[in-house]
């Protein structure tokens, strides 16, 4: 029957909704004196459940829109979590003020799960104008992050610690306490093609600090939304701003190239992942 949810698409909605739920409630405490990284993890939890079960949780929702009582869920489910996100985000704004990241800062616990994907293509072009290539990454780690050059909040700290991951395990080589082929690259893909157009990446490069072992990637619209669904990355625009409202997400990838694990933790989870991977 039209409407009806398969099996795999009811269960992949009803972990989105407990999902959902823990991070409303999560967010409620933002509003109380309590370091403002307990906002990350639950949509990391999210983030991780949409690059496993994207598909079936896209196909899930689109099954309950169909119908009028699935409809009104899903509006008072967005309502909800818009409200807890607004709460939080006073919270955040001036907890960040004082000091206290937005990022969790702790190391992934050992039951972290490794995830041994295949890693979907990037074919994009990079800040040097030149095609992109998964080839590229072989070799050594890399940490695959986004982010879109007009955001003046999150991304700013996502890059900054994508490269801070890439500079500890770099001045451990220089320690010898690792090979050097173990200092991951880092690409940053974009999540704003109208305005992060290949023209503009050598701009966005040298405004993020990316050094000689990043890469900034873009094209054409069609191109990095292809790219950006086949990475599971959710992310919604505003037409009006163009601003991006999408989760912290980082891929670690193996030597190998493969997607060892995702991740939404800060600098000190991310060198620890390198190191796993």
């Amino acid at each position: 029957m039209e409407g009806r949810l398969r099996s795999g698409e009811s269960i992949a909605v009803v972990t989105l909704g407990i999902l959902l739920g823990v991070t409303a409630g999560w967010w409620a405490l933002a509003l109380w004196p309590l370091p403002s990284d307990l906002i990350g993890q639950p949509m990391g939890m999210v983030a991780v459940l949409m690059a496993g079960w994207g598909e079936s949780v896209r196909a899930g929702l689109r099954g309950l829109a169909s119908r009028g009582a699935g409809r009104a869920l899903l509006i008072g489910v967005a309502a909800s979590v818009a409200l807890g996100l607004g709460a939080a985000t006073v919270r955040v704004v001036s907890a960040t003020a004082a000091g206290p990241r937005l990022i969790a800062d702790e190391l992934p616990p050992a039951t972290y799960p490794r995830l041994d994907w295949d890693a979907p293509p990037l074919d994009l072009v990079d800040q040097f104008g030149e095609r992109f290539d998964l080839e590229r990454l072989k070799g050594r780690p890399s940490l695959v992050t986004f982010a879109f050059g007009q955001c003046g909040t999150i991304c700013p700290m996502i890059v900054r610690d994508v490269l801070e991951a890439q500079a500890r395990v770099r001045r451990k080589a220089e320690a010898g306490e690792v090979d050097a082929d173990r200092i991951p690259r880092v690409v940053v893909v974009t999540l704003d093609p109208w305005r992060d157009t290949p023209s503009r990446l050598p701009y966005l490069a040298e405004f993020w600090k990316i050094g000689e072992d990043g890469f900034v990637l873009s094209a054409d619209v069609d191109d990095v939304s292809r790219v950006l669904d086949a990475w599971n990355v959710a992310r919604d625009r505003d037409p009006d701003t163009g601003d991006v409202l999408h989760p912290l997400l980082t891929y670690v990838l193996d030597a190998s190239g493969r997607i060892a694990f995702a991740s939404t933790g800060g600098v000190a989870a991310l060198t620890e992942l390198v190191d796993r991977s």
